[in-house]
């Protein structure tokens, strides 16, 4: 189960006025459970989203890259988004893109819209054909039970491994503004960086200008998803999307108005927590883990510093272990690729217990100090480079035998 990760309440999801959300059972993997997921937008709505960096992104991806791309341009606004779990539909081709394009034109259909205006999206199993006909012959399902509330259903809807659904909401006020914002996401292996979360939405009721949205889009994610890793594999469906629905009463038009800075601090603390969420459940996952790596010349380079020390192995078995083998935590930083880093200044802490002091053990540590610490299930390790002022922070969990076991029976 999911490391300090409560449960989200249906009710305590706020609807977000002008979209709606349907579901439906369509077999597409397993009989008897949600797997198909329609939001329909309303009028006025601007959307904008970050997409895996790998090359073998998935034909849904594709897909909605070129219909956002086509939207900006001055083509028909996104007027819905499809999802589908239980089947990646990555690795499959041109009858890949063909059936992405088919899912859009079914829905497209059932909605009035013209194709263009859905964006498709899939996460499952790869290099398996999409299984086309099970999905059409949801949408109907799907769109006949559209609905304001549905946010709990969402997101159960895009599980795949996840042992529960991922969801957040709240009311914030923006300069005297009431802004709703609801979102979901769903992951628990191949996570990583460039993006780092298999599936993500926000919705937010603020109307907000394309351009403004594109750039809220990415800091959001820069400082979220983007910030979290769990096997350290980038997934090919990878996707996160930031939905502004327009029907609220505040209107940001530039990047330089006192509301956007405001609007900005929200959405990225709520999308860091859907990000964290997908950390605490990580397959397999017993403890939550904080990376802080201060001090550094450039905030680049704390974050390779704190990559490092997230994707090792090694360290990730010691966490789950609850082995204060801690050298393994300096063998990572070392080979981080800062090639000029003076370890003989530098300093590392495991929650309060300061481990490393001027490259070397501190005198004062205690093992029966770092034992203490790595039996909690939750551990904050924080590096101090003494190279400069800038800092960043990554999440990522421990690596346990029910990882091996997940990711070796997940495709039968």
């Amino acid at each position: 189960m999911a490391v300090n990760s409560p449960l989200p309440v249906a009710a305590d999801l706020k609807p977000v006025n002008g979209i709606e959300i349907g579901f439906a059972e369509a077999g597409i993997k397993k009989p008897n459970r949600k797997d198909v997921l329609v939001m329909k937008l309303g009028e006025g709505a601007t959307v904008a989203g970050v997409f895996t960096k790998n090359r073998f992104c998935a034909a849904p991806v594709q897909v909605s890259e070129a219909n956002l791309a086509a939207a900006a341009a001055g083509g028909k606004p996104i007027r819905a988004l499809v999802i589908n779990t239980g089947n990646a539909n990555a690795g499959t081709g041109a009858s890949g893109l063909a059936d992405a394009n088919a899912t859009c034109a079914a829905l497209a259909q059932l909605l009035g819209c013209d194709a263009q205006q859905i964006l498709p999206f899939s996460t499952g199993v790869i290099l398996e054909p999409l299984p086309l006909a099970k999905l059409v012959a949801g949408l109907p399902a799907a769109v006949g039970n559209l609905k304001l509330d549905n946010w709990f259903n969402a997101a159960e809807a895009i599980m795949t491994t996840d042992t529960q659904p991922k969801a957040a909401s709240r009311t914030v006020a923006v300069c005297g503004h009431a802004v709703t914002m609801t979102g979901i996401s769903k992951g628990a292996g191949m996570i990583r960086p460039n993006m780092a979360t298999m599936l993500g939405y926000l919705a937010i009721d603020a109307k907000v200008a394309q351009p403004v949205l594109d750039e809220l889009v990415r800091h959001a994610a820069d400082h979220s998803f983007n910030c979290i890793t769990i096997d350290g594999d980038t997934s090919t469906n990878d996707s996160f999307m930031l939905i502004a629905t327009g029907t609220g009463s505040l209107a940001i038009a530039n990047t330089d108005s006192t509301e956007y800075g405001e609007l900005k601090i929200a959405v990225t603390e709520l999308a860091r927590n859907l990000a964290q969420q997908i950390i605490r459940d990580g397959e397999g996952a017993t403890k939550f883990i904080t990376v802080t790596v201060d001090d550094g010349s450039t905030v680049d380079e704390c974050r390779k510093v704190a990559y490092s020390i997230a994707h090792s192995p090694l360290v990730k078995t010691a966490f789950f272990a609850s082995d204060p083998n801690l050298g393994r935590i300096l063998c990572a930083i070392g080979y981080a690729g800062v090639d000029d880093l003076d370890v003989s200044k530098l300093d590392m802490y495991l929650d309060d217990v300061w481990v490393c002091k001027n490259g070397g053990r501190n005198p004062d540590y205690q093992e029966a100090d770092g034992q203490r610490v790595m039996q909690k299930s939750e551990i904050t390790v924080r590096v101090k480079l003494a190279r400069g002022s800038a800092s960043a922070t990554v999440w990522t969990c421990d690596l346990s035998h029910d990882y091996v076991t997940i990711n070796a029976d997940y495709r039968s």
